[in-house]
């Protein structure tokens, strides 16, 4: 037997498993890494985080990055060279907190990494009927596995696609896993670039879950800041804040044909980008209205997308309450926004339920590599439109 496979083999029989988690999502902030003891699989696994960082991208590496992210159109030669640099990149950062958490790298079983998304392009959105469901996620494993001498996981998309779905939530399995309650009616709320939440009503059975994007997140506002203000985000949405919500404005955004798809859905910046604000400035007859009350017209975007996809989705059940994670959870003008528009429903961050909101999905994401080397498949059918599959591709250090 190969080797590899040998300590694969090895590691798939660990009653514990040391996995380092990966993510760094369509805010292109940086990376999220998150060092996990990861016990048991399927609905058994525990998981505890030992330790957790994210590191923020220099500056050249963001702009390369930004470079051939969500673009029709990209220099081949900078996307051929970007997806090794990341991986490059990526391991370099992994060595680097793993000497700072001082854990030796033989004593981690895997890496998973979930890779830069570049390009989300699924079928409903495409043109033409001739395209199938589609995303690109850059960063290779190998270069990953070779500069970290760890096995990992990676590209755990694809699989997804080729069963079936459009390759996103993928967050639903672990939020399944880790946070499903009998006597709670649960959303998990995570506000990166783009929202998605995934709906676990109490005692309810794989068939009622229901994992979906629902929108923009704080895409369109941080490239809002970039271009007007020259920052990369709205700190705690002191901008969005100060001004005033223009509603023509947010019905003009609010008529995007995403809002009309059923659920689950998948979406990103593609979608939600400064030419559709720009048009939809022009719709509205709102190209004159200041930067401050773009910005919390945008806030309350996101927020009402968030709150009406909750609302077709929750409005039969009672004893709700919606955990958030990601950027938006440190946005008070988004979430007293959100709040807002959903007055009867508590909200509170996922520290209430012992995750750390920023690490939420580096933490999933190890657990899926998890599931992946000594994990069985579950049918999830409604909630992703493919059933369960065993994701990600395996990358061997030699």
């Amino acid at each position: 037997m190969n080797n590899n496979i040998l300590k694969l083999y090895n590691i798939a029989k660990k009653d514990s498993k040391l996995i380092v988690g990966l993510m760094s999502g369509t805010s292109l902030d940086g990376l999220d890494i998150a060092l996990c003891e990861v016990r048991g699989s399927g609905i058994q696994t525990q998981i505890e985080m030992l330790a957790f960082e994210t590191i923020e991208y220099a500056a050249p590496f963001h702009e390369n990055i930004k470079a051939v992210f969500s673009k029709n159109t990209v220099d081949m030669r900078l996307l051929c060279v970007m997806n090794a640099s990341i991986g490059i990149e990526h391991a370099r950062l992994v060595n680097a907190v793993l000497a700072k958490w001082k854990v030796r790298a033989e004593d981690v079983d895997l890496i998973a990494s979930h890779g830069q998304t570049v390009f989300h392009a699924p079928k409903a959105h495409n043109a033409t009927n001739e395209y199938p469901n589609s995303t690109l996620q850059i960063g290779d494993g190998d270069h990953i596995a070779v500069n970290t001498g760890i096995i990992t996981v990676s590209d755990f998309r694809q699989k997804h696609i080729a069963a079936g779905g459009e390759g996103a939530p993928l967050v639903i399995y672990g939020d399944y896993l880790l946070f499903a309650d009998s006597n709670e009616n649960r959303i998990l709320l995570n506000i990166g670039g783009i929202s998605n939440f995934t709906f676990l009503p109490a005692e309810g059975q794989v068939d009622d879950l229901i994992s979906t994007d629902v929108g923009p997140g704080n895409t369109l506002m941080n490239q809002y800041i970039q271009q007007h203000y020259s920052k990369p985000y709205d700190k705690d949405g002191t901008i969005a804040a100060s001004g005033k919500v223009n509603n023509a404005l947010l019905a003009a955004l609010s008529e995007h044909p995403f809002f009309s798809y059923s659920f689950p859905k998948t979406t990103g910046p593609e979608d939600f980008n400064l030419l559709f604000l720009s048009n939809a400035q022009i719709k509205s007859n709102t190209i004159t209205i200041s930067h401050t009350d773009v910005m919390a017209t945008l806030c309350a975007f996101t927020a009402k997308s968030i709150a009406q996809a909750v609302t077709a989705i929750t409005d039969q059940y009672t004893n709700l309450k919606i955990y958030v994670s990601g950027g938006g959870h440190k946005n008070p003008t988004l979430l007293k926004m959100l709040a807002e528009y959903l007055p009867d429903i508590l909200i509170e961050s996922t520290f209430a339920l012992g995750i750390d909101p920023d690490a939420k999905e580096a933490i999933l994401f190890a657990l899926l590599a998890n599931e992946t080397v000594a994990g069985a498949a579950t049918t999830f059918p409604k909630m992703t439109g493919a059933p369960a599959v065993c994701f990600g591709k395996i990358s061997f250090p030699e």
